[in-house]
C-alpha cells in the first residue's frame, strides 16, 4: 500500500516521503480501515517541522490524526464494526470516556497515523461516522472538531441559549465552535485580521466581526459589542500571545478554553483578570470518544456540516501542507486517499 512518512529529525516538508509499505493485517480486535480522507490541523505542521513535543521518533512515522474510510475487514473478537462500515478513527486511541489520560495520539512518533491507504487499529479506536456524511466531512472531526466540542459544551459549564462566543481567527477549531455554539442558542463574536475571512464567518453565522489589525484593542471591541459584560466562554487558539485579551474578554461566570499556540510559547499568562471574574480557565487536549460520539449525534440533529477549505489529491499531499502553512485556508483542509 502507498502511505506518507516523516522521517526522523525532520525539520520541513522535505522529510515528507510517498513511499510503499506492507499491507496490514487486523490481529484480534483490531480493525483494517480503507482511508478514504485524510485532514490537516496546525499540530500536523509541527511534526512535520520538528517541533511537535514528546520523544524523538526512532524511526519514520505515518502522519496525520484526522481520517475516515470504510472497514474492509476485522480480526477475531471485533463486536463493534463490521466490513462496509464507514468510520472516524479517534485522535486518542484508549481515552474512551471520563479524565484525561496519559496517551499519545495518532500521527506523531511513536504512533502511525492516518495518511496511508489502509491502517489498522484496535476497535474502540474508531467512530461509527453517520451516513449522510461524506469522507471528507468525517475526515476533518477527530481533531479540531472534537477540540470545540470538548470546550464549548464539556469543560465547565456547557453553552446555553442566550450566551455569547468568542473564536479567534477561521481555522478549523474556530469555524466549528462557530456553529455547534450557533447551533445552541448562543451568539458568536468572530476575529481575523481579513475582512473576507469575516465575511465568510458572518455568512455561517458569526453575529459581531473585529479585524484584530484595525482593532488591536479587540478585548476592548469585545466588551463594547457585549455592552461591558465580556463574553460566556472565549475559544483561545492563539495562546500565550492572546491569552491576557481573551481573559480580558471573558465575563463574570464565564471560561476561556485554552485550546492552541499559535501565537508562540511567549505572552502575558497572568490570571489575575479571571479572579476579578470568577471566570475560569480550562485547558483543552481534544477528547475522548464519547465527545465525538456525542458531537456526531449533536451535528446530525442540527445538520452541521464541516467546512472545507480545499481538498487535494493524494499525491498533492505536499501542496495541501503548504496551503495549511501560509495560513490562507477558511476551516480544514482535506486531503483524498
Amino acid at each position: 500500500m502507498r502511505a506518507y512518512e516523516v522521517a526522523p529529525g525532520t525539520k520541513d516538508l522535505s522529510g515528507l516521503t510517498l513511499v510503499q509499505r506492507p499491507d496490514p493485517v487486523p490481529g484480534p480486535r483490531q480493525v483494517l480501515v480503507r482511508i478514504r480522507a485524510a485532514s490537516l490541523n496546525f499540530r500536523d505542521l509541527a511534526v512535520v517541522l520538528g517541533v511537535y513535543p514528546g520523544p524523538p521518533a526512532a524511526g519514520p512515522v505515518i502522519p496525520l490524526s484526522d481520517g475516515a474510510g470504510e472497514v474492509l475487514a476485522v480480526g477475531e473478537g471485533v463486536t463493534r464494526f463490521k466490513p462496509g462500515d464507514r468510520v472516524a478513527p479517534t485522535f486518542f486511541q484508549t481515552w474512551i470516556e471520563g479524565k484525561p489520560r496519559p496517551s499519545r495520539a495518532l500521527g506523531a512518533a511513536p504512533v502511525d497515523g492516518v495518511l496511508a491507504e489502509k491502517i489498522v487499529l484496535h476497535e474502540d479506536g474508531l467512530v461509527a461516522l453517520p451516513s449522510w456524511m461524506s469522507f471528507e466531512e468525517g475526515a476533518s472531526l477527530a481533531c479540531a472538531a472534537v477540540t470545540a466540542w470538548h470546550g464549548l459544551m464539556v469543560a465547565g459549564h456547557p453553552i446555553r441559549p442566550g450566551d455569547s462566543v468568542l473564536v479567534l481567527g477561521t481555522g478549523g477549531v474556530s469555524m466549528f465552535a462557530l456553529q455547534f455554539a450557533r447551533a445552541a442558542g448562543a451568539r458568536v463574536i468572530a476575529t481575523s485580521s481579513q475582512d473576507a475571512k469575516l465575511e465568510r464567518a458572518k455568512a455561517h453565522g458569526a453575529s459581531d466581526l473585529i479585524n484584530y489589525k484595525t482593532h488591536p484593542d479587540w478585548d476592548k471591541e469585545v466588551l463594547r459589542l457585549t455592552g461591558g459584560k465580556g463574553v460566556d466562554c472565549v475559544i483561545e487558539v492563539g495562546g500565550s500571545g492572546t491569552l491576557a485579551r481573551s481573559m480580558a474578554s471573558v465575563g463574570y461566570g464565564g471560561k476561556v478554553s485554552l485550546i492552541g499556540v499559535l501565537t508562540g510559547p511567549h505572552g502575558d499568562t497572568n490570571p489575575h483578570a479571571l479572579m476579578l471574574r470568577g471566570a475560569s480557565l480550562h485547558g483543552i487536549f481534544v477528547g475522548n470518544r464519547v465527545m465525538f460520539e456525542d458531537m456526531l449525534a449533536a451535528m446530525t440533529v442540527n445538520a452541521i456540516k464541516p467546512i472545507i477549505d480545499k481538498t487535494y489529491a493524494f499525491e498533492d499531499a505536499a501542496e495541501a501542507y503548504k496551503h495549511q502553512m501560509e495560513a490562507k485556508h477558511f476551516g480544514k483542509v482535506v486531503i483524498r486517499v
